[in-house]
């Protein structure tokens, strides 16, 4: 294993990371924009609600693409297991 192939996997696995956390973060950045303009507008000073919203928001941006988002995560999963033999074959 040399260190092409290292930064190229850990290249790939940054890239899913970011895409994966980036819709649930767009969705509770959106939602607690929209809840502060409601409570400045309201004049409604709770403070478990903007936490209750983004919470419930990113749960449903999880579970609503979960099947879209974990695919090339699973994909790299295969991946890495298939290579394994070789990749730690020096070793």
């Amino acid at each position: 294993m040399d260190e092409a192939s290292i930064l190229t996997h850990l290249t790939r696995s940054l890239v899913l990371f970011m895409i994966w956390v980036l819709p649930p973060l767009l969705a509770a950045l959106v939602a607690g924009l929209l809840v502060g303009i409601i409570q400045a507008a309201t004049q409604l000073q709770d403070q478990t609600l903007p936490l209750t919203v983004k919470l419930l928001v990113v749960v449903a941006v999880l579970v609503l693409f979960s099947p879209v988002l974990s695919a090339p995560l699973i994909e790299q999963a295969q991946h890495i297991f298939t290579e394994f033999p070789s990749l730690t074959s020096r070793y």
